[in-house]
């Protein structure tokens, strides 16, 4: 189903991620209508053509993305009011939460749950792009009263911005991957950083340094939020990291080198089996042109 480029959008939360959405609708043709919590940031998204408009009325859209918190996230949709059989869709980096808090109570909109797998190391809509999704994959999640035509939309909407990418599967799945693949990542940047070595360190970091230092800086505000909203996942991969680090540990610490190769050679197999292997169960990925 093909949807006119008339489709009345607006965008809640006119951050680094909000900002780029309404940038790519606007590249794809759409006339998206924006809203903020804060002054500044609606005042120039307005003022540089981000936007086409200040939205006033949620009731006029078609289509929402809430690109807020989660707990704001959570409270903007039920608090507001919107137009009959619309699509509001969240952006959150934890479903599991949104569903809950939203699909628990009666409301005249179709919700889906959805998470673009992109971003930087800065934030605000000062720094939004029109191509940041370019070569990124949006995640869909949906359970059993989760609204097909509704869907649909997202998924025509994911693809005019330019995704390559969509990835289909339930917020169960997805908060249990994103703890490894983004969540994890993210704090054992921060656990890096805080060795006291770290300091005076011109001249000797390459590629890997750059690699292991650079979320490090992210906004503790977010992410402690999103941390605590998939607590029971991310506390067992840090579990797991643990584990792996302890293990290489008391292989260094008993100096034999066929120990610390054996150790080693684990996870080069390890890894090296992870990119052979097809998607789990539970999950449907499909590319975009």
């Amino acid at each position: 189903m093909k949807y006119s480029k008339d489709l009345k959008i607006c965008v809640a939360g006119l951050g680094l991620i909000g900002g780029s959405m309404c940038m790519a609708l606007r590249r794809a043709g759409y006339s998206p209508a924006g809203w903020n919590r804060s002054k500044e940031p609606l005042e120039y998204a307005l003022n540089n053509g981000i936007i086409c408009s200040a939205a006033q009325d949620f009731t006029e859209y078609d289509a929402v993305f809430v690109a807020l918190p989660p707990k704001a996230s959570a409270n903007f949709i039920n608090t507001r009011a919107f137009k009959d059989g619309a699509v509001v869709a969240d952006i959150c980096g934890v479903k599991g939460y949104l569903e809950s808090e939203v699909c628990s109570k009666p409301h005249n909109f179709y919700y889906v749950g959805t998470h673009p797998m992109a971003g930087k190391e800065v934030s605000t809509v000062h720094n939004a792009c029109a191509d940041l999704f370019d070569r990124a994959s949006m995640v869909i999640t949906s359970s059993k009263g989760t609204n097909e035509d509704a869907k649909q939309l997202i998924k025509q909407l994911t693809r005019d911005m330019g995704f390559k990418c969509i990835v289909e599967c339930s917020a169960e799945v997805h908060d249990k991957k994103i703890a490894y693949t983004s969540q994890l990542a993210h704090i054992v940047s921060n656990a890096y950083v805080k060795d006291g070595e770290i300091v005076s360190c011109l001249g000797f970091t390459g590629g890997s340094f750059q690699d292991m230092t650079r979320i490090a800086g992210v906004d503790e505000g977010v992410w402690a939020e999103l941390y605590l909203l998939n607590e029971a996942n991310l506390s067992e991969r840090i579990g797991t990291l643990i584990n792996n680090l302890a293990e290489i540990k008391s292989a260094v610490d008993g100096g034999s080198e066929e120990e610390l190769r054996a150790v080693l050679r684990a996870g080069r197999e390890r890894f090296l089996q992870s990119k052979e292997r097809a998607q789990s169960g539970g999950i449907t990925v499909t590319l975009l042109k």
